[in-house]
């Protein structure tokens, strides 16, 4: 991966981004890592709530004119200081304003997962390209200093020929009304959530397409919260390598977010492995262990600037809309998998990164 000190553009040269949604992601972490960017600039906020949108837009310097509800969505057609939209909306959501952004001419970055259905993501993908506008999936593990650090030694041989990969990605959801514990909204449970962070971080560690996968779903009886998604999923990725990823996930067990690659001289962890903030990268042998010191620089302003880059520079993002449609795919093989009890073959794909674009330029990695 390309490695040099990111780019800071005057705030007048950047991609002008308009917000689509006002949930927790966008107000605790999107709207800051704005002014954390160096080629992004918040420009306008879309969003149901008219009262909350005026105040937060009033908090980040916008004036009471960059606000729009959904209905006015299409008005940011004649924004030409809007290059770009974020959705941030329930998975279901994800095509339509997708589909509505591409119709007026705005690049689309869109949260994960893509879509709720690998037919909605491909809809999408389909909308962008015919309207030659830009789509990135928004994996920002696939953007941090630490993964591609991780990413790194294991194309470097430092642990030797990798065997295994095992995954934890938990959290307790404990409200049973929100929209991620509705199927019409989140298309899944714990599976398209917390535990895309597991499969995606598998593909992109490897840079391998898995050409079988095997799933299991529980959910505890009676309780309200699992009535309509699943609660907890243990699931095998096999690669053509020979790579086995054993990965597990659950909106019922307490917090742990860890992964470890097992190679044939040495193994790497990142615990934490998935959290915004305080990630760890150790290797370890039987002889020693190294903790690989990294600085840490905001998740949410990495992946806003090279989705920036793209469009300025006219690239394909290095997770694309197809990046996105792949992991849908492999999601319905693996609730298939667990409703028929049996492992699900797929397209076995031969070669390194064949949903990717163009490599993100990583700032100096070096803690100071």
């Amino acid at each position: 991966m390309t490695k040099e000190i990111r780019t800071i553009l005057p705030p007048e040269e950047r991609v002008g981004y308009a917000v689509i949604g006002l949930g927790e992601l966008t107000t605790e972490e999107l709207l800051p890592a704005f002014r954390l960017s160096g080629r992004s600039r918040l420009a306008a906020i879309v969003s149901g709530d008219r009262d909350e949108a005026l105040q937060k837009a009033r908090q980040h310097g916008l004036s009471d004119a960059d606000v729009y509800s959904y209905e006015q969505f299409e008005e940011l057609r004649g924004r030409e200081d809007v290059q770009a939209v974020f959705i941030v909306l329930p998975n279901s959501l994800h095509r339509e304003y997708a589909e509505r952004a591409a119709r007026i001419g705005k690049h689309v970055l869109c949260e994960k997962p893509l879509s709720d259905t690998p037919e909605n993501a491909e809809a999408m993908v389909r909308a962008c390209r015919e309207a030659g506008v830009r789509l990135m999936t928004a994996y920002r593990i696939q953007y941090t200093p630490h993964h591609q650090l991780a990413r790194e030694l294991i194309e470097r041989g430092e642990l030797g020929r990798v065997k295994l990969i095992n995954s934890v990605n938990t959290q307790v959801e404990a409200n049973d009304g929100q929209w991620r514990l509705k199927r019409e909204l989140a298309g899944g449970g714990s599976l398209p959530d917390v535990g895309l962070y597991c499969l995606n971080t598998a593909r992109f560690l490897t840079g391998e397409e898995p050409y079988e996968v095997f799933a299991y779903t529980h959910s505890t009886p009676g309780d309200p919260r699992f009535k309509e998604v699943e609660e907890s999923v243990s699931f095998i990725l096999r690669f053509p390598s020979g790579i086995i990823a054993n990965c597990l996930t659950s909106y019922g067990a307490a917090q742990h977010r860890a992964l470890t690659v097992y190679g044939e001289d040495a193994n790497l962890s990142l615990d934490p492995a998935f959290t915004y903030t305080n990630l760890r990268v150790v290797q370890a042998s039987p002889e020693a262990a190294t903790e690989h010191l990294v600085r840490e620089v905001d998740q949410f302003a990495l992946e806003l600037d090279h989705f920036s880059m793209c469009v300025q520079e006219d690239l394909t993002p290095y997770t694309p809309g197809e990046e996105g449609l792949q992991d849908q795919r492999i999601l319905a093989a693996l609730y298939q998998s667990a409703e028929q009890g049996r492992p699900v073959q797929l397209e076995r794909l031969e070669g390194r990164d064949l949903f990717r674009g163009t490599p993100p330029v990583q700032p100096d990695r070096q803690r100071s």
